[in-house]
Parts: structure tokens; sequence; C-alpha cells
């Protein structure tokens, strides 16, 4: 086909986009229009991103007055000139992964999940496959947790931490509202101590509201937070766990790890022993998990509480890589609460099995169905009842 017939066939296409109009059609049409719609969206952004890279390697943008590739792509797109630059950069690695390139330009992938894969595959090779299966069952953050955590297990250990200590940075501006905005990168040694304590009393303000019948964004949260714990006052009331270190026994006793063998901070990835031991001998607020590879025993409880050894145990994550919580239901890492599978008042128990991550929608969608399923007898309309006097509704 010709340039000027593809020309014309893309126009015809834009013209349709602008005559369309939603409310001309039923809900489910809708929907598979908006899923038909995303991957055109992508395959769209795909084409266009391939033949910015062949202007680029030709120097054609000079004939729109423009010396650097991506300062004329981010004009015409109204982005970023990171994220044109990036989109060209994909759109040249995606030709050394033949199976990545099939996926992005039929509209199965989007540019951000072909950039994580390309990427890994360069570091990791074999990657390419298992990730690209990876992302018809689960989203982008996912996407990119796996991607990373392949890549930084591919690193040479010591030399990834002097590379993440070279690039600690922290910076602060205005925004066009007049807000202080910050952003940091911190060594996971450093900065998983700040996050964890940040989101425990994230969740302490969260309760709170909630007691009080308001409801904001968590990140609205997540400030009130910042303030209380680095504020005036500069103190934290915090008192779980900053730390959390995973190591197989026995690097920890030789010094170093081989193949296979893990000295991670939960949250934060793989570390050098020789920082694990530092971390001990630090007066620091630090939970130590020392193990053989085998699997966490069963710690059962009965009632709501979850002691303090059954929550270390599950706030570990899965093994073996015990790499923290996360809900795959929508990829959150944070805000998580915990369900049981078998609800309480259908005699379940407070076991390791039988409790299970969920984001507050989740949760609330999954205690909808125990209910409808019978499972919840009558203590949830005990408890809808106290919050009915309340004039609250129950969490």
């Amino acid at each position: 086909m010709s340039g000027e017939a593809f020309l014309t066939q893309l126009r015809s296409c834009r013209d349709a986009l602008v005559g369309f109009e939603p409310a001309l059609y039923s809900g489910p049409d809708c929907v598979e229009l908006a899923e038909e719609l995303a991957a055109t969206e992508k395959a769209c952004a795909a084409a266009r991103a391939r033949a910015a890279a062949r202007a680029a390697e030709a120097g054609a943008q000079s004939t729109r007055g423009f010396v650097d590739a991506g300062e004329w792509l981010a004009r015409v797109t109204g982005s970023s000139r990171a994220e044109a630059r990036a989109a060209i950069d994909t759109a040249a690695a995606v030709e050394s992964c033949p199976t990545t390139k099939a996926a992005l330009v039929s509209g199965s992938l989007s540019l951000e999940q072909a950039r994580e894969i390309v990427a890994t595959e360069a570091e990791c090779p074999g990657s390419e496959c298992e990730l690209i299966a990876l992302t018809t069952r689960a989203g982008l953050a996912t996407l990119r947790d796996e991607g990373r955590k392949r890549r930084l297990a591919a690193r040479d250990v010591d030399e990834l931490h002097r590379t993440q200590h070279a690039r600690r940075s922290l910076r602060h501006w205005r925004d066009g509202e007049g807000m202080v905005c910050l952003a940091a990168a911190l060594p996971p040694e450093l900065g998983v101590p700040v996050v964890n304590r940040l989101e425990a009393e994230t969740d302490r303000v969260f309760r709170q509201a909630h007691r009080d019948g308001r409801e904001e964004p968590r990140e609205a949260y997540a400030a009130d937070a910042f303030l209380r714990l680095f504020g005036k006052d500069g103190a934290t009331r915090s008192r779980s766990a900053e730390l959390v270190l995973v190591c197989d026994v026995r690097p920890y006793r030789r010094g170093h790890t081989h193949a296979g063998e893990i000295c991670r901070i939960q949250g934060g990835g793989p570390v050098p022993v020789s920082v694990a031991r530092e971390l001990l001998e630090e007066d620091a607020f630090l939970k130590v998990v020392l193990h053989d590879g085998t699997r966490i025993d069963t710690v059962a409880h009965l009632g709501r509480h979850i002691p303090a050894t059954l929550r270390t145990a599950l706030e570990l994550g899965a093994p073996p890589d015990f790499d923290g919580l996360s809900w795959q239901g929508c990829d959150r890492r944070y805000g998580l609460q915990w369900d049981h599978v078998d609800p309480v008042a259908n005699d379940g128990p407070t076991s390791y099995e039988n409790l299970k991550p969920r984001c507050p929608p989740h949760h609330r969608k999954k205690t909808e169905a125990d209910r409808l399923a019978g499972l919840l007898g009558d203590a949830l309309n005990a408890v809808a009842a106290k919050y009915s006097k309340s004039g609250r509704a129950p969490p």
C-alpha cells in the first residue's frame, strides 16, 4: 500500500471517531467498543512510534524544523520530550524481539509494556515469552515488578548496591498551584524503612478518617501521615517493623550468596550479605528472617486478631521470594486488608492458609459475596445494626 493510500485510510478512521457518540449505543456495546478502541489505540501508538523511529533514522524531522526527533514527536503528540524519546527507543528496541514486536503492532501490548519486556529481555535472555504471557492476566504494575525482579537478580549484587548508593537523590519544586512537591530515590536499606513507616501511619490516618465518617483519596491520607512523621514534630509513633530482612541461612553464614540463594530486603530487592550484617549491627527496629528455603508452617489462631508472629509470616509474601504483600486483583501493594477466605462467622480460622490480602474495594465485594452465600450468619447483621445507629456505613 502506498503512503498516500495509507494516509487516506487513517484520515477516514479519524473522521469516524470524530462522529462517534456513545449515547447512541447500549452499555454492553460500549464495553466492547472501549476494549476494541483500546487495542486500536495501542496499535496506533506502536505504528506512530515506529514511523517516528524511521523518520529519526533518516533525520527527516529536520524538514519540520526540528533537530531532535524526540522534541519533534513530543510536539506533535502533546507529550513530554522524555515520553517521546522513550517511544522512539522502544520502537527501535523491539526489532530485536520479534515476538514482542508482533504483539505490539497487533495492539496486544502497549508501548509501556513492550518497553518493560525488551528491557528485561536484554538483561535476562529468555524472558520475553513469559512476560508477554503475564500481560494477559495481570496489569502493568505486576509486569514492572516481575521485570524488575528478574533484572535485579541478574545483576552482581555488590555492583548493584554501589550503583544504587551512587544514584541516591532528593529534589523538591513548586507546581503550578504553588504546592511543594518532592521526589526521592534511595537505596532499599534506606528507602524501605521510610516507606514502611509512612504506610503504617497512613493506615492509622485512614482508620481515624473512617471512624469520623470522612472519605478522601489514600494519597491525601498519605500526605497527612507524612506531616505527622516528618513535619513539625519530626517524630514517629510507628511501632511496626521498619525493615524486614530475608536471607538464606547458608549465605548468611558464608558471607555471600550463590546462584539460587537470596539475601533481600522485603519490598526492596537484593542486597549484599555484608549490608545485611551491617544492618544487624545498627540500632534499628529490624525483623530478620533466616530460613532454609522451605515453606512457612501453618500458624492458626481463633478469632479475628492476628498475632504478631502470624502477621510477620503473612507480610513476608509467598515463598521462595518473600517479596512482600501484593493483591493481584488490581496490582496494589499498599493499603491492603486481610480477608478471611473462609469467614470467621463461618468458623473460618485466623491462620496462614485462610488469610489473603485484598484491596478495600475487592474486600468489600468478597464480603458481600460471602453474605449472599449465607456464610456470615448473624455476625454481619450485628455489625450493620451497630453502624446504622451511628449513621455510617459499615467497614
